[in-house]
């Protein structure tokens, strides 16, 4: 099997295929401090792309509860169970996050779903390891929605002191999820029709519906479960990540670039969508003011979900500040401590760069900031902080200006006249 450079586990790793690059890379940073389950981008895709007969069980965007909660049930808690089966004891980091670009989450000397499947899986022609959820699995996309952890080990029980920064004792989180349109898909590296593919000009991956013969070993080998059996087309689908939209063909934008309609419609501003550069050896070319780069790169603050699986998804969180950060660990690596703590007490730039999320519903390649006055000083977590109104002005494909916004969010004032108006 051919080796191929996974930078966020910091080593090279086997992969049925040869390594291939886009130019640039569809990828997003979901901020899950800010999402409250309005389940908007949920909607918002179904009502667009899975409307169909054949297509109820689909929900190619979802928001889910962790814990507990999970579409379809119990996605991640199955596949980490069969990585563990298949290296007992293994499944670690052996070394913490750094400072260097190139392997920021450290080093991972576990098992890959695709290393895992030569000591697990047979016949030959299994070249990831996986499983098929059952129909009951695929039946509740909302299945424990706000169902908190209470005490450890107490069941139908809230911890009773109270909940404060850092850890809550009793806790959830939402955990908004689409197609992580991986450098190292696992539905790709399944497919034995080689019906799924990735766009060289954006990393999409597609699905070609013509080639396709519904053997489900797309299904099967996603670890994130994106990828979805049509019964009455006997065919699979999976995210299309609005193609039309990034490519800037849909008339609303006269030609330029778009965000999907998942990430258009989220009213929690927790969404940004991008296309970054991509160098010769599949990591992200240096790009220092593309927000995307910015946040995942230098303010390290966005983590890949379950880098460990191998696929290097392309979806990227800011993890939510008030949950155990073991649970937080085993979900997004090691670098989640350093990504909180940035977070909880951003830097100048990064509290600039947070006010891009959903100003607009053009994509943004490149920002700038024009420095504003000093607005507040005091102390946060024992660190003393200042706080500065200034401007980030966002950039589209073609360099010119989308838009600009200010750290301090204006005030409107309605005039007593129409103070109960709507």
């Amino acid at each position: 099997m051919p080796t191929v450079k996974n930078w966020q586990l910091g080593r090279e790793m086997s992969y049925p295929y040869d390594a291939r690059y886009p130019s640039r890379q569809f990828a997003f940073v979901f901020n899950i401090n800010r999402c409250i389950a309005c389940q908007s981008c949920t909607m918002a895709c179904k009502s667009t792309w899975t409307f169909s007969k054949g297509q109820e069980h689909m929900w190619w965007a979802n928001v889910e509860t962790k814990p507990y909660g999970g579409y379809p049930k119990w996605w991640d808690v199955r596949i980490l169970e069969q990585l563990e089966e298949a290296n007992p004891g293994g499944q670690v980091w052996t070394s913490k996050a750094g400072a260097g670009r190139f392997g920021p989450y450290g080093r991972f000397d576990g098992q890959t779903i695709f290393e895992a499947a030569s000591r697990t899986l047979s016949p030959d022609s299994a070249r990831v390891l996986g499983y098929l959820p059952s129909d009951e699995e695929w039946n509740a996309p909302n299945i424990y929605e706000d169902n908190p952890v209470g005490k450890r080990g107490v069941r139908n029980r809230l911890d009773e002191t109270g909940e404060t920064l850092p850890v809550h004792n009793t806790w959830f989180f939402y955990l908004a999820r689409i197609c992580n349109h991986c450098s190292y898909p696992a539905c790709l590296a399944a497919c034995p029709r080689k019906a799924i593919y990735k766009r060289p000009e954006d990393g999409i991956v597609l699905l070609d519906q013509a080639e396709c013969r519904g053997y489900r070993k797309c299904v099967e080998a996603c670890p994130y479960k994106k990828s979805m059996y049509r019964g009455n087309t006997r065919t699979s689908e999976k995210c299309v990540a609005c193609y039309p939209r990034v490519e800037g063909t849909d008339p609303e934008t006269a030609g330029e670039p778009m965000e999907t309609v998942c990430m258009a419609a989220c009213i929690g501003q927790i969404r940004m969508q991008g296309l970054v550069k991509v160098a010769e050896d599949g990591t992200w070319a240096e790009d220092r003011q593309h927000p995307l780069y910015f946040l995942v790169h230098v303010a390290k603050v966005a983590l890949p979900l379950y880098p460990q699986f191998g696929t290097q998804p392309n979806g990227y969180y800011i993890p939510p500040r008030w949950v155990p950060r073991p649970y937080l660990r085993q979900m997004f690596g090691p670098g989640v401590d350093a990504a909180i703590d940035n977070y909880a007490s951003p830097s100048r730039e990064l509290l600039a760069v947070l006010q891009l999320f959903r100003r607009s519903n053009r994509i943004i390649y490149r920002y700038a900031i024009e420095e504003g006055p000093k607005i507040f000083e005091g102390s946060l977590h024992g660190r003393n902080i200042e706080i500065f109104n200034d401007t980030v002005i966002a950039f589209g494909q073609d360099g010119r200006e989308l838009f600009r916004t200010t750290v301090e969010e204006p005030v409107h004032v309605r005039s007593a006249a129409h103070a109960n108006s709507i």
